[in-house]
């Protein structure tokens, strides 16, 4: 798989980032910190608790997307424990980490938090296969969007099917609803979701027309006592009713660590590309997601194409819990940094610092050689 530096989506190369950045050779390679590994991409010089408390416990790596299609229609989604360094520096805020979060996993890749992305295309089928052989409890898989059998909703309560510990269970999965949808752990959901069993599954339609540059991110709301509740570390008895959000995350990452190029989320783009982002809200609260210095048009909300008649320029979308809303707009802004997060401004927080949280940047590549970018750079944790 080539790794691609930005969101997951269509971001740049290894190659073009390093032009883009002005760092050449070996040196510089051996300089970046390498994606897709079981450590922290960066961390601190002491160990955070989450550190030292699950030493056997691997660490979760960014989402990638799976295109299904190319594998036959088939996917195997084994469910992992895991450790989750959301921001792992002590830069703005952190370290934040999750000592223990229970994962998602695609067929031989790393456990991710939020989940794989799971594309297809219009009128093909999924066979997902959830793979509990080494859970500890029961999951299932449930699927937003999407129309199929009543055996495969995913919910256990109504089908009487979940998939215990030590079991796997494949699920039938028609892409009858084009767009863009939300999947997750539907057994006591409250709870698995906040352990980060959620991810995002996209249906293309048939001659769909991918943009320039195209991106995924998914924003969630934490109450931080839950995954360190089931590492030992809190002594609370859970209630969603008392949830208490206190980490907030694009892509499984608070601010500055979702400027990170490989473990975060930038949205690198070229002066006039067009630009498509697809956002999901995989957590309890609704988010206001505002965009600096751009206009963009939702042209897509919970797999329904929005007809053009109905649209308009704007700068804000509010995602509630489980909507989908796809964004796009032209990067026709003069080349430079700019914000996208969320405008409730205690959601860009990392405890009582400003800035951290669910904030991200769009990133024109023609500044990647500059100062400000590299000061970034520099609070995220990525070196080269």
């Amino acid at each position: 798989m080539t790794t691609r530096f930005g969101a997951p989506g269509t971001g740049l190369s290894r190659r073009e980032f390093l032009a883009a950045t002005g760092a050449t050779g070996l040196a510089s390679l051996a300089g970046c910190s390498a994606g897709g590994t079981n450590e922290p991409a960066a961390t601190s010089g002491t160990p955070t608790q989450a550190q030292t408390d699950s030493p056997d416990l691997p660490y979760t790596s960014p989402p990638t997307v799976v295109n299904v299609d190319e594998q036959g229609g088939e996917v195997t989604m084994q469910t992992q424990q895991a450790r989750h360094a959301v921001h792992p520096l002590d830069t703005m805020g952190g370290p934040v980490e999750f000592p223990r979060v229970w994962a998602f996993q695609a067929d031989d890749n790393d456990p991710s938090v939020p989940g794989p992305i799971l594309r297809t295309t219009e009128g093909n089928a999924m066979e997902v296969t959830l793979d509990n052989t080494d859970g500890r409890r029961p999951h299932t898989i449930h699927f937003h969007g999407v129309r199929k059998t009543w055996e495969n909703d995913g919910v256990p309560t109504t089908t009487g099917i979940q998939v215990p510990p030590g079991e796997t269970h494949t699920y039938e999965i028609p892409a009858n609803v084009p767009g863009t949808h939300f999947y997750h752990c539907h057994f006591q959901t409250h709870r698995h979701i906040d352990m980060g069993m959620y991810g995002v599954y996209r249906v293309d339609p048939e001659g769909y027309e991918p943009a320039d540059r195209e991106y995924f991110m998914t924003i969630k709301d934490w109450d931080s006592r839950v995954p360190r509740k089931w590492a030992g570390e809190a002594d609370f008895t859970y209630n969603s009713a008392s949830r208490n959000p206190d980490v907030f995350t694009v892509n499984g990452k608070s601010a500055p660590r979702t400027l990170h190029p490989e473990e975060g989320s930038p949205i690198i783009v070229d002066e006039g590309d067009s630009v498509r982002i697809h956002l999901v809200n995989g957590g309890y609260m609704s988010h206001p997601m505002h965009i600096h210095n751009h206009r963009f048009q939702r042209v897509e909300k919970d797999g329904g194409t929005i007809p053009e008649a109905a649209r308009h320029d704007m700068d804000v979308t509010n995602v509630a819990p489980a909507e989908r809303h796809t964004i796009e707009f032209t990067a026709d802004a003069d080349p430079g940094i700019y914000l996208m997060h969320c405008h409730k401004v205690n959601h860009v927080m990392n405890g009582t610092f400003y800035p951290g949280g669910m904030l991200t940047g769009v990133v024109y590549r023609s500044v990647m050689d500059t100062d400000i970018f590299n000061q970034l750079m520099e609070y995220a944790g990525y070196t080269a």
